[in-house]
């Protein structure tokens, strides 16, 4: 039961209480002392017996026999005018429970039209005719109507403002909604009453169509506050992503990570890349790595890409070895070998290397060629295969940012062949030196 629903049962139950709990309300028709206000104010011993009837086959949900009991009633002509108010208000309640609200509404507006209305009466008639307006999404009707009421009730409580607002959001006036919900909030807390959650959460949109993102994070700071639910830690990481506030921002989903809030994949890695953004990609890799044996995020190219990218901005290339190994098995592109084959140069794994580079090349889909063939250049400087190694960086060299560089390895390379093939020479003639001392020396013994 809505807002509205529940309101306008209350209303309408009290005043039958008030109708039915007073058994001398009614005028004795020879009662010489009764004066004509007393008239005007009671109802006479019939009309009271018929709305009592009419109240047992309610009361036995028998509708439709006190529909005819106070359907009779209403057909007298000798109804006073505040005969007239009671029956007429019984009967829109029984309109009501027989849930024919097209009717109940017909007959309040009827009740607004006698004359000697008594105020109370009148503005809780035209509450209660908001309320089944709104029930009935006759938002318009309803706002006149509450416009009405608040001219007449000079205390209004909380609630009818937040009816209001409600409207005013089906109406889709949300600039207008904020003054309501406020006021219904001032009064609660001046009435010591709370203030609830939804009054909130309507309060938060209304603030949120009018990008005023610094109320939405107040708004969402209470409601965590008060009734912390995943929702609103989403709500509050909006806030700060809109006022570019990064630092809250991956407090606020850390701390919904803590408590156990985020379930899904989406949220998962958000939070993972949040944490390499803050750089601290261990906790992205502990992160997506813990997730992805849970089954939780899924093992795919994109999140072992990921999670390779995390293990390695945290230098822990050994770890990053297997995701990127899947990434790049999974992906079958060329940019994730080279990283691949840069993780193997780093573990000084170099026949890995290699084979990494050579199938990124061989691949493509490479970002920088030139840094691929610098890496493949290094770890075959490293097998000690000079020649391919000065291929690759020849290579790399065509492009103008690598030259330098190239040039560099190159020069190192042709100075350790040049070493080398020194280091062999003279190696040789060592060789040589012993084998024709070792000769003379043979023919010395001969001798």
């Amino acid at each position: 039961m809505n807002i509205a629903e529940r309101l306008t049962r209350n209303f309408i139950l009290l005043v039958l209480a008030g109708i039915l709990g007073c058994g001398a309300a009614y005028a004795q028709d020879d009662d010489e002392d009764n004066t004509k206000t007393k008239q005007a104010q009671a109802v006479s011993k019939e009309v009271y017996d018929r709305i009592q009837k009419a109240q047992e086959q309610v009361d036995a949900k028998n509708y439709d026999e006190a529909l005819k009991i106070i359907g009779a009633l209403r057909s007298k002509d000798s109804l006073t005018e505040y005969e007239r108010q009671n029956v007429l208000n019984y009967l829109g309640f029984i309109y009501y429970n027989m849930d024919r609200i097209a009717d109940a509404m017909k007959t309040y507006e009827e009740m607004l039209k006698i004359p000697s209305m008594e105020e109370q009466i009148r503005k809780q008639t035209v509450f209660t005719l908001a309320q089944l307006n709104t029930m009935e999404e006759n938002y318009a009707r309803a706002v006149q109507l509450l416009d009405q009421y608040f001219t007449l009730e000079s205390n209004p409580a909380p609630d009818p403002y937040i009816l209001y607002a409600q409207n005013l959001y089906q109406l889709n006036r949300y600039p207008d909604m904020i003054k309501p919900i406020e006021k219904a909030m001032e009064i609660a807390r001046n009435r010591d009453q709370p203030v609830k959650e939804d009054w909130y959460v309507l309060l938060n949109f209304a603030y949120f169509q009018q990008e005023d993102y610094i109320k939405v994070r107040d708004i969402q700071k209470i409601l965590l506050v008060n009734w912390p639910k995943k929702r609103y830690w989403f709500s509050l990481a909006g806030a700060y992503t809109e006022l570019n506030e990064e630092e809250n921002l991956i407090y606020a989903y850390d701390a919904a990570h803590t408590q156990g809030l985020l379930d899904r994949e989406s949220e998962l890695v958000t939070m993972a890349q949040l944490y390499m953004q803050a750089e601290v990609p261990y906790k992205a890799a502990v992160l997506l790595d813990a997730e992805m044996k849970k089954g939780t995020v899924a093992k795919d190219a994109k999140n072992y890409r990921l999670l390779s990218q995390a293990w390695t901005l945290a230098q822990e290339d050994e770890q990053s070895i297997p995701a990127l190994q899947e990434a790049a098995r999974l992906g079958n592109e060329g940019e994730l070998y080279v990283r691949l084959a840069n993780a193997y140069l780093n573990l000084d794994q170099h026949d890995e290397c290699v084979g990494a580079a050579r199938e990124g090349l061989k691949k493509g889909d490479i970002k920088s060629v030139d840094n691929a063939q610098i890496t493949l250049g290094m770890c075959l400087y490293n097998q000690r295969k000079y020649q391919d190694a000065i291929t690759a960086f020849r290579e790399a060299s065509k492009t103008p940012r690598s030259e330098r560089i190239s040039r560099q390895w190159i020069s190192v390379i042709e100075a350790d062949i040049a070493r080398e093939e020194q280091i062999r020479l003279a190696e040789a003639a060592a060789r040589k030196q012993a084998e024709d001392l070792a000769k003379r020396r043979a023919r010395q013994d001969r001798i």
